[in-house]
């Protein structure tokens, strides 16, 4: 029998001494706590109890260090104390998963329906697995650290990315961690500098409607252990070094690795849901309630964690600390990171304290960091956003741009603003890289070609009879709802999607594609593919010649930006003709024209769809012209005088391959023609010079 020693509050979690185990937990409201052994994770009963009491105790942390355990050691907590208002408090009869647990075991036997009421769950519980800290090693395969105003993000979900007919992975990786690793000559092809990863962190694939499993992962079971299943075997303590194993590979081949992470929330939804970590170390400590004990919800999933608190707070700073420095990861998007910002009763704060600590923690300082700057309960601060180093996902640049697009009415103004940074939502002052994120689809709605292709969502496969996911899309089926046999539609389709994809490539701020956006991946109209772990999910790998000649122009548009980043994407903002700076005498920097059909005559009526812009220098005249033809019908755009001459770059009207053509063509008319719903970029002749695009 090993001896116990009274132990330390710190580190949390579970970490190897030289005499074996010292394991920490807060559990400020309890009276006592038992530390359950386990013999293995399947195991339905521990083979040894540890009564932690007053002596085990440091301020709010409890604490033991076991001798002659070690890294493999499988664990788990009963806490006991008093009941709470509103009916709250400790179920010594669940079997509690630590919230510092860096792996997890016993997937096979757990069930979450048993982790309710007051039934002992012992024989189907998770439990967590003593493993090393060891830090990432930074010195073989650094931080690629692009800077935003280089950055592209390409959002994608590790299983649905790495299945499907013709995936480029062995059977053995498919859905996996590793399997990702097969991917990255894709995604370096494709000219993405980052990636973003739906949550790795483990969740509960059972929190999911009956018949169907959890797929996205925004139900966090754990904010330190990475997700079971996409794991190559079975072995839980691999976990942490397949997950450094995908980081290494990214950082060698220069991409950046983002996280998307879910700290507003857990998968123990309200007080009728399952108790299996954090509820039963600290029900009011974790979760917003109000007096009577009522759950405070303003995530949409039954809770709404308290990160104002200072013991919920310096779990998160853990949690970003594991994946920051011990895992490698590069930065983190925030799932509704706004309610992050909210105080006791939901009030919204101006200087919330966890993103206070976050910025000014030295092992954060060069990771980037990404918001949702909107909760469920309202709250919206994009420009304003209380932190300084996040950025914000820019939700009016999508609805804006789509809408524009669609050919609804009142759009070229918001649209314009869009194009030149957002100043009306950015406090007058155009965005600068790393403010804002631009983005015309994510995960949550449709893809792009579905965007284009139905007027409605269809996710009755979801099994919530369609009343999941947002009713709001602001797409376009361009005649017939879903699939088409008709070739006009199909061309009218496909020449908006490039419209949607040029627009915001040639817009400032850092650009976000969806995984598949580039070769038309369809969803079948379903705008919330969160519980389909099938084709629906998955990423389309085997594409036809349409979408390998979408492909290509994605290529070639990013190839274009990074060529262009100085115009296109400046450090800093130059002058804009939207509110009527002329240029002045001589300048020192870059300005903007607005244009409609005629030179510097923008029409911003309410019934306008048609604008063009350019940008001009005081030693080179006008550099780059963009007209956009939103209407019906084709539309004349004069040119501003370029004296180098113009080069015709992108023209959406035109055949696939010709649209973005590797070798731009002189243009020497003195007008534009755009046809119905296209495109067209001008560059200045020698600005062409040096540019190179792929086939």
């Amino acid at each position: 029998m090993s001896s116990i020693r009274i132990g330390y509050p710190w580190p949390l979690g579970a970490a190897t001494t030289s005499h074996g185990v010292n394991f920490s937990v807060a559990a400020p409201a309890a009276t006592r706590l038992e530390l359950l052994l386990f013999p293995h994770g399947e195991a339905s009963e521990p083979d040894r109890v540890i009564e932690l009491d007053h002596r085990h105790r440091s301020g709010d942390h409890w604490h033991v260090e076991v001798e002659g355990v070690g890294i493999g050691c499988c664990y788990a907590y009963r806490v006991f104390g008093p009941i709470q208002p509103g009916g709250h408090g400790f179920n010594p009869s669940k079997v509690l998963l630590d919230p510092c647990a860096r792996a997890i075991a016993g997937w096979q036997s757990y069930r979450r329906g048993t982790a309710v009421g007051s039934v002992p769950n012992t024989a189907c519980c998770l439990k967590g697995v003593v493993t090393e800290r060891d830090r990432f090693d930074f010195v073989v395969a650094p931080r690629p650290r692009h800077s935003w105003q280089s950055t592209v993000i390409y959002e994608l979900h590790v299983g649905g990315f790495t299945q499907g007919g013709g995936v480029p992975v062995a059977a053995e990786r498919q859905g996996t961690l590793l399997g990702l690793i097969d991917t990255i000559p894709y995604l370096r092809e494709l000219g993405v500098t980052t990636i973003e990863l739906l949550p790795v962190m483990a969740f509960d694939p059972q929190d999911a409607p009956p018949g169907r499993l959890n797929h996205w992962g925004y139900s966090p079971l754990s904010w330190m252990a990475p997700h079971p299943a996409y794991l190559q075997g079975d072995d839980p303590l691999q976990a942490r070094e397949q997950m450094r194993q995908l980081v290494m590979a990214c950082h060698q081949a220069g991409l950046e690795v983002l996280l998307d992470v879910v700290y507003n929330h857990t998968t123990e939804g309200n007080q009728a849901g399952p108790t299996l970590s954090w509820r039963g170390f600290g029900d009011r400590l974790y979760y917003q309630q109000n007096e009577r004990g009522d759950y405070l919800d303003v995530s949409g999933c039954g809770n709404t964690i308290a990160a104002n608190r200072p013991l919920v707070r310096r779990l998160i700073l853990e949690s970003l600390r594991c994946w920051a420095v011990e895992l490698g990861i590069d930065g983190f998007r925030f799932d509704l990171g706004i309610a992050l910002s909210r105080g006791e009763q939901l009030a919204p704060l101006n200087d919330p304290p966890l993103f206070e600590a976050m910025e000014a923690d030295p092992e954060l300082s060069d990771l980037k960091m990404i918001s949702e700057p909107w909760d469920c309960g309202g709250l919206y601060r994009l420009a304003d956003f209380p932190a300084r180093r996040v950025a914000t996902w820019n939700g009016r640049f999508r609805d804006d741009l789509r809408r524009f697009w669609k050919g609804d009415d009142r759009t070229c103004w918001p649209v314009g603003q869009r194009l030149s940074g957002s100043p009306d939502l950015f406090t007058a002052v155009p965005v600068h890289p790393g403010q804002c994120i631009t983005f015309l689809t994510a995960h949550d709605g449709f893809t792009l070609a579905d965007l284009v292709s139905f007027n409605g969502k269809h996710n009755l496969a979801n099994g919530e009879d369609n009343r999941d996911g947002d009713n709001h899309n602001n797409s376009w089926n361009h005649g017939v709802e879903g699939p088409s046999t008709d070739n006009a539609i199909s061309v009218l389709r496909d020449r908006q999607i490039r419209n949607l994809l040029a627009s915001l490539l040639l817009a400032p701020g850092v650009p976000m594609l969806l995984m598949g956006d580039e070769v038309r991946r369809s969803q079948g109209g379903n705008n919330n593919t969160w519980c389909q772990d099938n084709p629906l999910g998955w990423m389309h790998w085997q594409p036809d010649a349409e979408d390998l000649a979408l492909r290509t122009y994605v290529i070639r548009l990013l190839t274009l930006r990074r060529h262009l980043a100085a115009l296109l994407n400046p450090e800093a903002p130059f002058l804009d003709g939207l509110v009527e700076e002329a240029p002045g005498s001589e300048p020192s920097h870059l300005w903007r024209e607005w244009h409609g059909v005629e030179l510097r005559k923008p029409d911003w009526a309410s019934w306008s769809h048609t604008l063009a812009w350019s940008l001009h220098d005081p030693h080179h005249g006008a550099l780059l012209w963009c007209g956009m033809n939103a209407y019906g019908k084709a539309m004349h755009f004069d040119l501003p005088p370029c004296p180098a001459g113009w080069m015709r770059i992108i023209d959406t009207a035109l055949p696939a391959g010709l649209d973005l053509p590797a070798r731009p063509e002189r243009w020497s008319p003195s007008g534009a023609p755009l046809e119905s719903r296209s495109l067209m970029l001008m560059l200045a002749a020698p600005l062409v010079k040096g540019l190179r695009l792929k086939g």
